[in-house]
This record gives C-alpha cells, structure tokens and sequence, in this order.
C-alpha cells in the first residue's frame, strides 16, 4: 500500500506530457503534521499540487464504492475531511474544497438524475 505513491509517480514519468506530476504523485500521501510517507514532509514543504491531490483522493476514497466498503454521502467525506484539516490535511484546501458550490452536483454520493435524450423519448401518435 506505501508504495503506490512510487509506482504512480514512475507511470506518470514515463509519459512526457504528464511527468511534471510525477513529484506531486509521489508526496501525495505527505501528511500537514508530518506523519505521512514516503519522505516524512511536513507543512509547507508538501508541495501544494500534492496538498491538493491527497484532499482529492481522499474524498473519492471515501465516496466511492469499494470492494471493502460502500462509499459514505458527500456531506459525512466533508465533514472527515474537515475533521482532518491541519493534521493530516491542509486546512485551507480543505477550506476551498468544502465551499466549492458544484461539489454536491457532481458527487457520486449526489448523482444528477439522468434525462433522455429527445431522441430517444417515445412518440404515440394516436
């Protein structure tokens, strides 16, 4: 499970468009109080797209469905990720994250509902 962060990072770095992330990648399990891993980075050393993805991958962690578990709604994830913030997450990109207004909309726990396409509606001509 640790080593995750390394293999994705060595993935990404193979392909040259996206091998810029491949150091985002591998913090991305860093913690704000430093009891994260791989390297143990602490606050601001974590670099900031790293920050944001943890934040990320920890709520479609905790939303989504999963083998070992069901996913939770979105408003129980925010409120881990708020109990979390400072500790193991950024407090102020769990800030922003929590008070982005198209989260709700977009969420697997919130799922829109699905409109027929015109097209494919069902005409009785009488």
């Amino acid at each position: 499970m640790h080593r995750h962060p390394v293999i994705g990072a060595r993935i990404v770095s193979a392909a040259p468009a996206l091998a810029d992330t491949a150091p985002l990648i591998h913090s991305s399990h860093e913690r704000i109080d430093g009891l994260g891993y791989l390297d143990g980075l602490k606050g601001e050393n974590i670099p900031i797209g790293s920050r944001i993805i943890a934040v990320c991958d920890a709520f479609e962690a905790m939303t989504s469905d999963r083998p070992y578990h069901r996913g939770i709604g979105t408003d129980e994830a925010l409120e881990e990720l708020k109990h979390h913030a400072g500790t193991q997450f950024d407090a102020t990109i769990v800030e922003a994250f929590c008070n982005n207004p198209t989260l709700r909309a977009e969420s697997p726990a919130h799922p829109q509902p699905k409109r027929a396409h015109p097209s494919s509606q069902t005409v009785i001509v009488a």
